[in-house]
């Protein structure tokens, strides 16, 4: 993402220009839109022209329009998004108060207006404009007949190729047909790894399975490569990295993440520590109960009695369309920051985020331990 230009008034309020650069853009774009902003960007749109005969002839025309958000669209799969609202700027093409839907599309800019940019929004922007915090690991968790091929960025972890093949079972006297299956299997998914791994920029490929199926698919792989010269695998096979899975499902990711030697070798990415933080967190619950809360209330009054050391928050709950809830939880990041505390705010799309969604998206490993919360106090309100 590249910051084209900011202002922000003394109020808080102000605007953004942003140029989306990469498909992992448009999830930070996500992150900072919400309803009742402004949008300004260009668009597409369908224009009727009535000749003087009578006759109607429509024309596709690109404009620039300024909507006021009222809902907002984000496909995970495609990285597209959509937000639709109405027009509040006059447009030759487009009349006041008019329904349009804008795409936000890469390498076309587009200008976001908020009446209160919180700190969490800003910090989302700066994060969003570094350029070292891109993706850089590619993960393959497969079994017989399933692989799922992930790229891990800071922010996402993004499905890229979900591989099926029925592969038949051995039978006695013969495993030709199973040899054949299992073939057309390591084919398939050598062909994903080629068509979406960029390995200019990804610096280590994950292959995770239960057993040997993953020493057979690479073992697979590289003859292949020497057998058809294929020069990007044979030439990236330091790369490679096998590691033990349960199964070849995504959430397998987690406990794949959690391997000392796939932790030594992404030491520097956020994913990594994510899955870190979150286990410490489990550990903590598990043997100093008292040092571990999870749940708004539990955590604030965590916060109030300037015991937080570690706040485990995730990016979903920013995102709450109610304003006094997604201001209740950008207090609570501030009070942490402010008291010395480290905060840090988990993706949604990573598998360590999913699973603090699990423990209502908000966690924290305190410094002391502070007496049980009364039972009253300790019942959560679902706030999303």
């Amino acid at each position: 993402m590249k910051l084209i230009d900011r202002s922000f008034d003394k109020d808080g309020s102000g605007q953004v220009t942003l140029l989306p650069e990469d498909p992992e853009d448009m999830w930070h774009a996500f992150n900072l839109v919400a309803v009742g902003d402004s949008l300004r960007s260009t668009t597409i749109r369908k224009v009727q022209n009535e000749s003087a005969t009578g006759s109607v002839s429509s024309s596709k025309i690109r404009t620039t329009l300024t909507v006021t958000i009222e809902t907002i669209d984000f496909d995970t799969a495609a990285c597209v998004l959509r937000v639709k609202g109405r027009n509040i700027q006059e447009n030759q093409y487009v009349k006041m108060g008019a329904y349009h839907t804008l795409d936000l599309e890469l390498n076309r800019k587009f200008t976001l207006a908020k009446e209160c940019w919180d700190a969490i929004a800003i910090d989302r922007i700066e994060q969003a404009c570094d350029i070292e915090k891109k993706a850089d690991v590619a993960a393959l968790v497969m079994q017989e007949g399933l692989a799922h091929l992930c790229l891990l960025t800071g922010s996402m972890t993004v499905v890229r190729a979900k591989i099926e093949t029925n592969i038949p079972r051995k039978r006695r006297g013969s495993c030709e047909q199973h040899d054949k299956g299992l073939g057309r299997f390591y084919e398939s998914v050598m062909q994903a790894i080629l068509r979406h791994v960029n390995f200019e920029i990804v610096k280590c490929v994950l292959v995770a399975s239960p057993g040997f199926v993953k020493d057979q698919f690479c073992e697979y792989m590289f003859s292949q490569a020497i057998k058809t010269d294929c020069k990007i695998i044979t030439e990236n096979k330091s790369k490679f990295l096998l590691v033990h899975s349960s199964s070849g499902f995504k959430h397998s990711l987690k406990e794949v993440l959690q391997d000392p030697s796939v932790t030594a070798k992404l030491a520097d990415t956020k994913a990594a520590g994510e899955v870190k933080l979150l286990e410490q967190f489990y550990i903590m619950l598990q043997h100093e109960p008292d040092r571990a809360y999870y749940g708004i209330k539990h955590v604030e009054s965590a916060s109030e009695s300037e015991a937080i050391e570690t706040l485990l928050i995730s990016d979903r709950l920013f995102r709450a369309q109610d304003v006094p809830t997604r201001r209740r939880y950008v207090a609570l990041v501030e009070k942490v920051k402010d008291l010395g505390g480290d905060v840090k705010i988990f993706s949604s799309l990573h598998v360590s985020g999913e699973q603090l969604d699990q423990l209502t998206g908000v966690a924290a490993i305190l410094r002391f331990p502070i007496p049980e919360i009364d039972e009253e106090d300790a019942t959560d309100s679902d706030e999303d």
